[in-house]
């Protein structure tokens, strides 16, 4: 298996939590230990965020930024805000 491959199955067991998703949402990836973060890597984050109700109470970009994944179909709407 190629390094590429390792990332990949590594942030598929990656167990996400608040201070991750912000991290990862915030593009700190160093700081939750990824090097090479996928694409499906911080849509999880964000989803994290989402479903959590978290991106409606931290900075006021990460309520618009959700909106704009939802309207985009990236992540999918939850009922907790």
């Amino acid at each position: 298996m190629g390094i590429i491959e390792n990332h990949i199955e590594e942030q598929n067991d990656f167990e996400m939590d608040s201070f991750k998703a912000t991290m990862i949402a915030e593009g700190d990836f160093a700081m939750v230990g990824v090097d090479c973060p996928t694409e499906e890597l911080v849509i999880r984050a964000w989803q994290y965020l989402l479903d959590t109700g978290l991106c409606w109470s931290l900075q006021g970009w990460f309520g618009r930024t959700a909106k704009s994944l939802i309207d985009q179909g990236i992540i999918t709407e939850s009922e907790v805000k």
